[in-house]
């Protein structure tokens, strides 16, 4: 099978199988039923730690933590933690997940403003050249936009705080940690199977939120002083990154994942962009290389090239339900070799049908 999934998502096929040996002997037990309290597990959730700060450089002054409840809490928690004396925040809305985020923050108590959105267009573009106020207690951005297919392809200067959900690019390519306040981060596309999710936080946030709603397990300081075992963690997801983490690292680490990243990208956008019987609806400039959208053209039978992806062991690569067309999601486990199976069907399926 060649998945192309937009998540949970595909991971090596060495973690695969390590992450089942450990389900039928970690140390004498399955991983799924070790305490997480126990010495074994407490080394997991360390070492997992530890291979987050390496992977992405992590400076002295963050703290990395696993918890639960996906980048869908994370909007609460983010709004939450970074509250300060005027309660105001600048959003930048460029689809589904960001303005997910913003009616979280909304919720909270939050001043929102959305300073820039690509809604015009269908969230076709990432926004630029946007004024940001002076006044905002911290900015908010999706960096990667997996129903749509764009991406922030840097980061924008702001002397407010900055906080990010990176859920579906973290990890596909280098980027400067110390720029952020608060990073958060679902596992399930590049990181881990779903479960956990994964925050970064400047240890000088924790502690100053200024929101008279702040239950205990939503404080990101509680969860810091425990280690991310407040209470019990997701140990398989934990076990699973940290597993993945190893394999990231041995294998030339984000640098080399962006190089294998930015080549699958190039190669199915090439073809999109030069099949008479395709055509992708993101500005160029903007695309993602984790979730490449495209449509056919008016008039080319979707019924045949939906058979003939099928067949090839194709799977996952209709769209969202919301935009339609077709999505091939191209996370770090995901070989140039599946990309260019997708690549030859559609060359086959314009030669028969062009």
């Amino acid at each position: 099978k060649h998945n192309f999934g937009a998540g949970p998502c595909i991971l090596p096929q060495e973690v695969f199988g390590q992450a089942a040996d450990a389900v039928k002997d970690f140390n004498g037990l399955s991983i799924l039923e070790v305490s997480h309290r126990s010495a074994d597990f407490v080394k997991v959730m360390e070492e997992a730690h530890e291979l987050v700060k390496k992977a992405l450089n992590v400076p002295v002054g963050y703290s990395v933590l696993f918890l639960q409840g996906g980048a869908s809490l994370g909007f609460t928690i983010s709004a939450l933690n970074m509250m300060r004396e005027n309660k105001k925040a600048g959003y930048i809305n460029t689809g589904t997940w960001s303005s997910k985020a913003i009616k979280e923050a909304k919720s909270v108590g939050i001043d929102l403003n959305v300073i820039a959105s690509s809604e015009d267009k269908g969230f076709t573009y990432i926004p630029k050249g946007f004024d940001i106020p002076s006044d905002l207690d911290y900015v908010h951005y999706t960096s990667n936009n997996t129903i749509y297919g764009t991406q922030f392809n840097g980061i924008f200067e702001t002397s407010a705080p900055l906080v990010c959900d990176m859920s579906s690019d973290i990890f596909s390519k280098s980027v400067d940690v110390s720029k952020f306040d608060l990073i958060y981060a679902g596992a399930q596309k590049n990181l881990g199977p779903a479960g956990a999710t994964l925050y970064i936080v400047k240890d000088d946030v924790l502690g100053k939120s200024t929101s008279p709603f702040m239950p205990s397990y939503l404080n990101l300081k509680g969860h810091a002083e425990k280690d991310s075992m407040m209470n019990t963690p997701p140990v398989f997801s934990v076990y699973a990154s940290m597993l993945n983490l190893r394999h990231l690292i041995a294998n030339g680490g984000v640098e080399a994942a962006d190089i294998r990243n930015t080549a699958k990208g190039d190669l199915l956008y090439s073809e999109i962009d030069n099949n008479p019987l395709f055509f992708g609806p993101v500005a160029k400039e903007d695309r993602s290389n984790m979730n490449v959208t495209f449509l056919l053209n008016d008039g080319a039978p979707s019924q045949i090239f939906d058979k003939m992806w099928n067949e090839a062991n194709i799977v996952g690569l209709k769209g969202h339900r919301s935009v339609g067309g077709y999505r091939a999601s191209m996370y770090n486990a995901l070989t140039i070799d599946s990309v260019q199976v997708l690549v030859d069907v559609m060359k086959e399926f314009t030669r028969k049908n062009g």
